[in-house]
């Protein structure tokens, strides 16, 4: 269900990127935007994993330097039928973990010092098999593409509410366009509709890779323990994360700030456990 969920929902934002371009620009406009998008989204595709690792400072470990962490992951790897993921621990008493690469030859799994210290052995096997779930499922790939239509309607209505504000919009007796008034009503809400759009994207993908960690590990307990542990750290301790990289993390870390629950890239945490505790175990 949340395959398909993820399907309607690339197709819902891809529509909402034809009406705003074609209702200001038309096909010469939606194209335009399309690879300008595509040019910005690219470099972040290609280089998320340098990227976010030297922006939380992570540091990759060995097997002799962490024989725990790699073992475990080691072996999910292999159950999950995938090449050995980069393994890297973050600085941080905040407990949290993410997934990044671009494939899986280039794939990394990241952990924060906090993460090893609260977790035992079958959590922390729960949460790595939530990670290698989203690097098995090229969640990194599906963002991307949905941030480069999100990212392209943005430009697209930002262009709109330019020309509504220097007049080169239709007029206000334009039977189709709808005027100034729609010119601009457009730029405001195609924006807010392609953020809640790629939020839900989001979402289901977290529910996919809940499914995938509790089958890879064969524990949907004790991932639904580690969730519980991580929310209520995020709570005591929210991280200090980019914004803009909080969709990574296995539990937002921005957690308890108002303003970002707004429009969640997570879904409930409590829904997530409860979905985790109906599982039986492999």
């Amino acid at each position: 269900m949340n395959r398909l969920r993820t399907v309607i929902l690339l197709g819902a934002l891809t529509g909402l990127l034809m009406l705003i371009g074609g209702y200001f620009g038309g096909r010469q406009g939606v194209v335009i935007a399309f690879v300008i998008a595509v040019v910005m989204n690219f470099g972040t595709y290609w280089f998320s994993d340098k990227v976010v690792l030297a922006m939380y400072r992570g540091r990759e470990v060995s097997e002799a330097q962490a024989p725990e962490l790699f073992g475990i992951v080691k072996s999910l790897a292999l159950r999950a039928g995938l090449p050995m993921p980069r393994v890297y621990i973050i600085p941080g008493e905040t407990p949290n973990a993410f997934a990044t690469g671009r494939d899986y030859d280039h794939a990394v799994v990241a952990v924060t010092e906090g993460l090893l210290r609260i977790l035992n052995r079958e959590e922390l096997e729960g949460v790595l098999g939530h990670e290698l779930t989203h690097v098995k499922n090229r969640d990194i790939l599906i963002g991307s593409i949905a941030a480069t239509i999100g990212g392209a309607v943005v430009m697209l209505a930002n262009m709109a509410q330019w020309a509504a504000i220097f007049g080169f919009g239709r007029s206000d007796d334009d039977e189709q366009g709808g005027g100034m008034l729609g010119l601009l009503a457009m730029a405001i809400l195609a924006p807010i509709a392609a953020m809640i759009i790629q939020m839900a994207i989001s979402r289901s993908r977290e529910y996919l890779a809940d499914d995938g960690g509790a089958s890879v590990s064969g524990k949907p307990y004790a991932l639904a323990s580690a969730l519980e542990k991580l929310s209520y750290a995020a709570k005591v301790k929210p991280m200090q994360a980019n914004p803009s990289t909080a969709h990574m993390f296995i539990v937002n870390p921005l957690t308890g700030r108002s303003l970002a629950n707004l429009f969640s890239t997570h879904p409930p945490i409590e829904k997530r456990i409860e979905r985790l505790r109906a599982m039986r175990p492999a």
